[in-house]
């Protein structure tokens, strides 16, 4: 059993919250408090209700997810978001969030995690956003159908490809999540391919155009790596179980 304090502690000086900027949505670090004992960690993407009926269901705890209650903003406390705060208040559950701190950790975060899984070498920071790196650039040597084969296996399913690159993979920048937006200026930044969840429509004539290869596996697929590693660290540090709610969107 651990104190829900030193595990916010923890969280909040390792992932360093105070220093990343983020969409004030994410209201990064503890959402909803518990009674201050945690015997066990739950990890999820999204603080959805359907993750927090099942995370309830084991009783008291921490949830842990990427994408916390508040990406709407103030809402009235009704219909379904009173029910999650009631389902998860009644169980003793706690919810702690991570956005952009945890994408960006050097060792836990989703861009770290997915580079590694694809064996990219070499990283450093990638695409600027308010003084901070949002992604990871390195160095990749193959084909790119072959990158793409990487990369379905690494997310557990599909990839949408834009073959408007070199056929030959020596440079990769990747943000995990929705930055198929940058697509500019990862061609700018000079890579031969560049990796994230999802994107719009636009951003495939305009890779092609600006000769870039694109790649984008799925939101929330990209974003399953972060929770996952801070779930096991937590669980490694406190002595206590963890487990990951899958609960894909197909986005």
């Amino acid at each position: 059993m651990a104190t829900l304090d030193e595990l916010v502690a923890f969280m909040d000086r390792e992932l360093n919250l105070a220093a990343i900027p983020d969409y004030p949505g994410a209201v990064n670090g503890l959402q909803l408090a518990n009674g201050g004992a945690v015997g066990r960690i739950v990890t999820a993407v999204d603080a959805s209700l359907a993750v927090v009926e099942a995370a309830a269901a084991g009783g008291p705890g921490l949830l842990l997810v990427h994408h916390g209650m508040f990406w709407q903003g103030a809402q009235p406390v009704r219909g379904a978001f009173y029910r999650k705060l009631k389902t998860a208040m009644d169980a003793g559950l706690a919810i702690y969030s991570a956005h952009l701190p945890l994408d960006v950790h050097p060792e836990w975060g989703n861009n770290i995690c997915l580079a590694r899984a694809l064996g990219v070498m070499e990283t450093g920071p990638f695409l600027d956003w308010k003084g901070s790196a949002m992604g990871l650039r390195g160095t990749w040597h193959g084909t790119r159908d072959e990158l793409r084969e990487r990369l379905s296996a690494a997310v557990g399913g599909p990839v949408l490809m834009c073959s408007g690159g070199p056929e030959t993979i020596r440079t990769v920048g990747l943000v995990t999540g929705g930055a198929g937006t940058e697509v500019a200026a990862a061609a700018a930044a000079g890579v031969d391919a560049f990796i994230s969840g999802e994107g719009p429509h636009w951003s495939f004539p305009l890779a092609e155009e600006l000769g870039l290869n694109v790649m984008l596996a799925g939101h929330y697929a990209t974003e399953t790596f972060g929770v996952k590693a801070l779930g096991a660290e937590l669980a490694r540090r406190f002595g206590l179980p963890w487990d990951f709610i899958d609960r894909p969107t197909g986005l």
